[in-house]
């Protein structure tokens, strides 16, 4: 998806695919082991089983274009800015929160409206069931956007101390919640105080990004290798020490966040900056898989949950693997073509009204019209 604020990079999108592909086969894999499926053990399958990690990469992706953004325009209008981040979010979101009420309204208080801002926390109508699960990541997200301009302000003024006091901050705000909050580890996961940590860490990788391009252009490949790596293992980690839901109150957590983000920083950089051009065809294929990526991910689980309950597991070939790889292709590509309608139908029509946020545009509005 092309931003009108600063050229385009089809990395950026290619990251957004992976992120999305990431949580898809989370689900996947949760999904499968559900119906009965032997489930991946080992650490070296951990990035499929805490695939849940996506999100994380997300938040970072998010800080580090955002930040990228900022310190190309050097000075973002609020208000414009607030207006492109509602455009491009609020009419899926929307519509997923609908969904999510009609589902639930034999329930419904007029109270459930509220959590439209914050469908992380509490008994969101989002969170009542899978298919609409996802929207979790939304409110918290929006959060960010809402106080990034003032980060980015301030963060070009003081440099990235600025930016590293915070993660102080967030580290022992993090430390002190786990003193109270007996379900930390879900805390951690699905909130501020778990999350915020990452978007800052993707606006210092941006702030690193532009004062180290040449050296990072020079020892892309390397660092590439080194950073996929880093992610790997990290989160091999992760599952063998303190595997998402294996335990609610994991002092592990405290640092997860950090770790996890550090990773995908280095992959931001790394494949930001590698010279390696890839194959026309696979280009086109994962810039489409980023635009979509807001519809994908958001409407992923509702397609794998109703194939699983109302198909569930497929056996044409009678061979485990080979079985598992068709419905594995099959509900990609299904998830895949009803993101692209969605993407079409409810986001594009909106994407088209946004505009440039940069203090560039407006002074050369005010030159014109004098």
């Amino acid at each position: 998806m092309q931003s009108l604020n600063i050229q385009y990079n089809p990395r950026i999108d290619q990251l957004r695919w992976l992120a999305a592909t990431l949580v898809f086969l989370f689900h996947f894999h949760l999904e499968y082991r559900g119906l009965g499926g032997t489930g991946l053990s080992s650490s070296w399958g951990a990035l499929i089983i805490e695939g849940h990690t996506g999100v994380g990469l997300f938040f970072t992706l998010s800080g580090f274009l955002f930040m990228l953004i900022a310190l190309h325009q050097r000075q973002i209008v609020y208000a414009d800015f607030l207006r492109n981040r509602i455009l491009r979010i609020l009419p899926l979101y929307l519509v997923i929160f609908l969904v999510a009420t009609s589902i639930g309204r034999d329930k419904f208080q007029p109270a459930d409206l509220l959590y439209l801002f914050a469908t992380n926390l509490g008994l969101a109508p989002t969170s009542g069931t899978a298919i609409t699960g996802a929207a979790w990541t939304i409110s918290l997200e929006f959060l960010f956007y809402l106080v990034f301009p003032f980060l980015a302000r301030f963060a070009m003024d003081s440099g990235m101390r600025y930016l590293a006091g915070w993660l102080v901050l967030l580290l022992f705000f993090k430390a002190a919640a786990f003193t109270v909050n007996t379900n930390s580890t879900l805390m951690y996961f699905s909130t501020f105080v778990g999350r915020f940590d990452q978007f800052i860490i993707g606006m210092i990788a941006a702030m690193a990004y532009a004062r180290y391009t040449t050296q990072l252009r020079r020892f892309a490949p390397l660092l590439m290798l080194a950073s996929v790596a880093l992610v790997m293992w990290d989160t091999a980690l992760m599952h063998r020490v303190a595997s998402f839901g294996s335990n609610p109150h994991s002092a592990f957590w405290i640092i997860w966040s950090l770790i996890e983000s550090a990773g995908w920083a280095l992959v931001i950089l790394a494949w930001t900056s590698l010279a390696l051009r890839l194959p026309a065809l696979v280009e086109r294929v994962l810039a489409h898989g980023g635009k979509i990526s807001f519809s994908f991910y958001l409407l992923h689980m509702a397609l794998l949950h109703t194939l699983a309950t109302q198909v569930g597991t497929v056996r044409p070939f009678g061979i485990g693997w080979l079985d598992v790889v068709f419905m594995l292709t099959v509900t990609y590509g299904a998830t895949w073509a009803l993101a692209t309608l969605s993407y079409h139908i409810i986001e594009e029509p909106f994407l088209r009204m946004r505009r440039s946020y940069g203090a560039a545009r407006h002074e050369a509005k005010a030159t014109l019209k004098a």
